[in-house]
């Protein structure tokens, strides 16, 4: 029953490019047809439960399946895979490559609701779960400059994902309009890529706070090695924790965070952001967003990936901070820039693929490559984009038009 199950879904879900599927029992089926510049992809089943678990929630199941060695790719690879599934069903035209079945979809959202809590406690833990996995992982995927683990910006084709890395931090940066002096609070520092280019580069004071024991560690030897420890101070602290101190920002950036707040914890975030911010103060919020209305998290994601992470719809988070008063001066929509990115990383980690396996094992690769292929696509043809939201506390903060940014 599962594999007829099976069979009708990828008869909707493929209809260009191919996609051929040999079962446990071996037989064999092929859906679509070849199509220029779609994958070919040859599937083999190693067991009869495959099916039964694509069916009961395409995304998680076919994951797991891909992890354990139980779904083998025989030609192709899963980007090709996943981009095959997506590319046929693109969520501006409506489509969405498989949800899971109803009595899935109430656990899911269920289990979404009750991990969205999250407090300190459970927020250091969900970022431990993701970047504490050590950085030698990180270190054979991201550019070996500036260590970004957030969407690049490609103004050139042409550009090395190390050139589109510091394109984008020029770009927050145009965003931001320091004046010398300046104090900066950095949200979410991760390896200190943003404090210490701010700090070379506009005679700023950065102070960044990160959750992650990992990547405050290796921040703070690359503060001193980038010869501006004077400038730069990184601290392991909650957010929450910062706005207790009595401190004020002239400038707040937060990179790639946002999405592990939680939609329970909002408020509280933007809420901390105007206590920080000074009355003239201009903050730049950098997140990947849902081009649609809000939604929730996918089993996968959760379980696997960012646990307690959410995707904000734009709608959303201004709803949150328009709250306390934070007026939205400049949206910016980055549609496809992480796309490449995320395509990047993920050859980064085919080429270091031994290296990765004896960090850690073939079923830690199969992941990780499962989750790069989806996330790549899901910015390609799903819902998913990245938004560059510029706060400002006074409408005189800023000069009156855009032409700042051009200089």
């Amino acid at each position: 029953m599962s594999k007829a199950f099976l069979d009708r879904f990828l008869s909707r879900s493929v209809r260009q490019g191919r996609l051929g599927v040999v079962f446990a029992d071996g037989s064999a089926s092929t859906y679509g047809t070849a199509t220029p510049g779609f994958p070919e992809i040859v599937l083999r089943f190693t067991d009869e439960r495959v099916p039964r678990d694509i069916v009961m929630d395409p995304r998680l199941g076919a994951a797991e399946a891909y992890i354990e060695g139980r779904l083998l790719i025989e030609e192709g690879d899963v980007m090709g895979l996943v981009s095959l599934l997506r590319a046929n069903n693109p969520w501006d035209k409506g489509g969405d490559i498989g949800k899971p079945n109803p009595l899935k979809r109430l656990l899911n959202r269920a289990a979404f609701a009750a991990e969205q809590i999250n407090n300190r406690v459970g927020a250091k833990q969900n970022v431990a779960h993701h970047y504490d996995i050590g950085n030698d992982l990180y270190a054979l995927m991201l550019d070996a400059e500036h260590w970004q683990y957030s969407c690049a910006y490609w103004p050139r084709d042409d550009m090395t994902l190390g050139e589109a890395q510091g394109a984008k931090l020029a770009h927050i940066a145009k965003k931001l309009a320091l004046r010398a002096g300046d104090s900066v609070l950095d949200i979410g520092c991760g390896w200190g890529g943003m404090a210490i280019h701010l700090a070379k580069h506009h005679d700023v004071r950065v102070i960044g706070v990160t959750l992650s024991e990992e990547q405050a560690a290796l921040a703070r030897e690359r503060v001193e090695a980038a010869g501006v420890a004077d400038r730069v101070e990184i601290r392991l602290q909650d957010y929450r924790d910062t706005a207790t101190t009595g401190e004020r920002f002239d400038r707040i950036v937060s990179v790639g965070m946002f999405e592990h707040v939680g939609r329970a914890q909002f408020e509280t975030f933007f809420e901390a952001c105007a206590n920080l911010l000074t009355d003239e103060g201009v903050m730049l919020l950098h997140t990947i967003g849902r081009m649609g209305p809000p939604g929730t998290t996918d089993a996968f994601t959760r379980k696997y990936i960012f646990p307690g992470g959410y995707i904000p719809a734009l709608s959303e988070t201004v709803a949150a901070s328009e709250k306390f008063r934070l007026i939205a001066a400049d949206v910016e929509t980055l549609r496809l820039h992480y796309a490449k990115t995320i395509r990047q990383w993920y050859a980064n980690c085919m080429a270091n693929r031994e290296k990765i396996i004896a960090l850690y094992d073939e079923r830690f690769f199969r992941m990780w490559t499962f989750y790069l292929a989806g996330a790549a696509t899901v910015f390609e043809h799903g819902s998913m984009c990245n938004y560059q939201i510029q706060y400002v506390r006074s409408r005189h903060a800023l000069p009156i038009t855009r032409d700042y940014l051009l200089d």
